[in-house]
C-alpha cells in the first residue's frame, strides 16, 4: 500500500493532495520536492531532525480500525497510541447516527500525523473491510470470545486491528467478515480491558514483534519517507501555502 494511493484526510494547511503524492497549494500543483526544498530553510534544525527521526519508525502496513465506538475520549486515545507506536492508517467506522469529533485535549493533536479514514452509513464496516483487503491487509477484530491470542498471530504481514465498542464488542458484520478474532491474554480475575487500555498493549506488542523479526517496525520505502516528509513539513506550519504564493 503506498502513499500515492491513498486518501489524505484533512490537514491544518489549505492543500490538495493529489495521488502521485504531490500537492496542490496556493492554486499550483507543486511536488514533494519542492515543497521540502522550500520550507527547509523555515523550520528549525532540530525540528526536521524530530521529524526524520520520526518518519524512520512509520509503517503504513499496519492500520487501526475503530467500528462505532461510543466514547470520543476512548477514540482519541486508541488514534493517540496508534501514533505513537507509528501505524499510519487509521479506519474510523462510525456508528449510524453519529458523527465523530476529535478531542484535542485527548489526542493531543495526533490526527495530523496520520493517515484518517472515515466509513459512514449502514454498510460502513464492510466497505472499510472491502478497502482495507484491496490494499493487502489481513484484518483480526479483537474479541473477548476468541480462542487465538495475539502471540499467534503474524504481525510483520500486512495487517488491520479492529476494535469494537465499549458495550458489544465487535458487530455481526465484523466477526463473520474478519480473517480471524484475537484476544489479550489477560492472567487475572478482570478478563476484559478498556479499550483504550487493550490498544495500547496491543500495539506495543505489534511494535515489539515486528522489531524482533525486521530488525525495526518502521518500513517505509524512499518516495513514502520523501512524500511523508513533505507532508510532515506543510502540517507543522500554519497557513503553509503562504509560503508557495
Amino acid at each position: 500500500m503506498t502513499v500515492e494511493s491513498r486518501r489524505v484526510s484533512s490537514h491544518p494547511y489549505k492543500a490538495q493532495v493529489l495521488r502521485d503524492g504531490d500537492f496542490h497549494l496556493a492554486g499550483r500543483d507543486v511536488s514533494a520536492v519542492e515543497v521540502i526544498e522550500r520550507l527547509s530553510g523555515v523550520l528549525t534544525d532540530a525540528r526536521k531532525e524530530r521529524i526524520e527521526k520520526v518518519i524512520r519508525g512509520r509503517t503504513y502496513n499496519v492500520a487501526a480500525v475503530s467500528e462505532h465506538l461510543y466514547d470520543v475520549g476512548n477514540m482519541s486515545a486508541v488514534m493517540r497510541s496508534a501514533e505513537c507506536f507509528g501505524f499510519m492508517p487509521f479506519h474510523i467506522i462510525e456508528r449510524p447516527g453519529a458523527s465523530y469529533k476529535m478531542s484535542d485535549r485527548i489526542s493531543r493533536g495526533t490526527e495530523k500525523w496520520l493517515d484518517i479514514h472515515i466509513h459512514r452509513g449502514p454498510n460502513g464496516t464492510v466497505d472499510c473491510f472491502s478497502s482495507l483487503r484491496r490494499d493487502g491487509f489481513k484484518i483480526y477484530a479483537t474479541d473477548l470470545n476468541a480462542t487465538t491470542t495475539i502471540d499467534e498471530i503474524d504481525f510483520t504481514q500486512n495487517v488491520a486491528i479492529v476494535f469494537g465498542n465499549e458495550k458489544d464488542g465487535i458487530s455481526a458484520e465484523a466477526r463473520a467478515n474478519a480473517d480471524g478474532r484475537i484476544l489479550i491474554p489477560m492472567y487475572g480475575f478482570a478478563q476484559s480491558l478498556n479499550i483504550s487500555v487493550a490498544a495500547a498493549l496491543l500495539f506495543s506488542h505489534v511494535h515489539r514483534r515486528r522489531s524482533e523479526v525486521r530488525g525495526a517496525s518502521g518500513d517505509l520505502t524512499p518516495r513514502e519517507r520523501e512524500v511523508l516528509t513533505a507532508h510532515y513539513y506543510l502540517r507543522t506550519l500554519d497557513a503553509a501555502e503562504n509560503y508557495f504564493k
